[in-house]
């Protein structure tokens, strides 16, 4: 189990410069947001303005903090109003935001087509969570394997199971922890 601190992390501008985001974990491990498999982040939504665009990917978005937001994805009008609740919706579609009322806070998880793809579930109260998993506190302290999560601390679980008692909510998300590419010899 590895252990990923909120405090750890490092705040950084979106892909088009019109926000901050902070990794949470991603695979490959350390990849970028041009050669990941599956990212998740923490995003701060503080204006009205677009998403950057991510050509191949899916996106499963979930408001942690804040009213909500109205968006526009595809020239098609999804309201986010509720928070904890899971969002999908195509990375590449040109995806515009107004903020219902102020700022929020944004659980992301991405994904490239033709991989396995994650899975989000906001949970409370007591379960075991079988096989690889991101397990992220957020709105209130969580214990995972018997390690403490602080709101947004998350651990990443291997094979096996892992006893989870979250307080308020917590995302697990199913991550498939696929092969890394074969290093090629130097020629």
């Amino acid at each position: 189990m590895k252990v990923l601190r909120a405090a750890d992390r490092v705040a950084v501008p979106w892909k088009n410069g019109g926000g901050v985001t902070r990794g949470v974990a991603a695979h490959p491990e350390g990849a970028g947001t041009a050669d990941f498999a599956w990212r998740v982040s923490l995003a701060d939504v503080v204006e009205d303005g677009p998403f950057s665009g991510f050509p191949g990917v899916d996106r499963i978005l979930t408001v942690v903090e804040g009213t909500g937001m109205d968006l526009t994805v595809d020239g098609r009008r999804r309201l986010v109003d509720q928070r904890f609740v899971p969002q999908h919706f195509t990375g590449d579609a040109p995806t515009d935001c107004r903020l219902l009322a102020g700022p929020v806070v944004n659980f992301n998880v991405m994904y490239r087509r033709g991989h396995p793809a994650p899975s989000v579930a906001v949970v409370r109260g007591e379960l075991r969570v079988d096989g690889p998993a991101l397990i992220v506190a957020l709105d209130a302290p969580a214990r995972a394997g018997g390690v403490h999560l602080a709101p947004y601390d998350a651990v990443l679980t291997g094979e096996g199971s892992t006893p989870v008692r979250a307080e308020g909510h917590t995302a697990v998300v199913t991550v498939p922890l696929l092969p890394s590419a074969p290093t090629r010899p130097g020629i």
